[in-house]
């Protein structure tokens, strides 16, 4: 029985934002702890991303889907991710 697929959690921002700080700290916490890696895309070079995006800056996506913006939920994403890990 092959384990399930870790969830790609990647995290939108761009740069000068106050509120990615904050998100980039929370996304590395619970992760970090899952043993989950995660990926960071600034908007700003991507032109589908920013104009689809453009006021909910930063995102996070789990898995390709909108899960948070402005700010993460640590304890809610640490339940998705467990969740995603458990199959």
């Amino acid at each position: 029985m092959s384990s399930p697929t870790p969830p790609a959690v990647t995290l939108l921002t761009r740069p000068g934002c106050h509120l990615c700080e904050a998100a980039r700290a929370s996304v590395d916490r619970v992760t970090s702890a899952l043993g989950l890696g995660w990926a960071e895309v600034d908007v700003d070079g991507d032109p589908e991303l920013a104009r689809r995006h453009a006021e909910e800056i930063p995102v996070l996506l789990v898995d390709g889907v909108p899960r948070d913006f402005w700010q993460i939920d640590e304890r809610r994403l640490a339940r998705l991710l467990r969740e995603r890990l458990a199959g």
